[in-house]
């Protein structure tokens, strides 16, 4: 894919990388933060659909290959110090996280520990294989 102008515009950190934060477009909720370099941003930006590079695995992921929950890019914008992309999107299937929750920020830090405030849609176990 060729390089286009407004991706030499951003601030890549020194591995090529930008944070994204995936965000309901209609509510606001902050569903997940994953990672993309230039393919996957270019990619989204053409496509329409969410594509992350995943750190783990070395190579890019389109979100829902797996589970079908593919997020459909509304809109997407570069922070002040263009080192961070958010992506307004349409959650697909209700469910972000590969916990089965519709977001991965479930967790509350309460009294001095981490509790669950949110709950499993669906069980991972029926969503990915192994």
């Amino acid at each position: 894919m060729s390089e286009t102008r407004w991706l030499g515009e951003l601030a890549w950190s020194d591995d090529g990388l930008l944070p994204a934060v995936a965000q309901d477009a209609d509510t606001g909720e902050v569903l997940m933060v994953a990672w993309m370099n230039r393919d996957a941003l270019a990619a989204t930006a053409d496509q329409g659909e969410a594509v992350y590079w995943s750190r783990s695995r070395g190579r890019l992921w389109r979100k829902g290959e797996e589970s079908g929950h593919t997020q459909t890019v509304r809109e997407i914008r570069l922070d002040c110090d263009r080192d961070v992309i958010l992506l307004k999107v349409v959650q697909h299937g209700g469910i972000a996280c590969h916990t089965g929750r519709r977001s991965c920020f479930y967790r509350r830090l309460h009294n001095g520990h981490w509790e669950s405030v949110e709950p499993v849609v669906r069980d991972p176990k029926e969503i990915y294989r192994e």
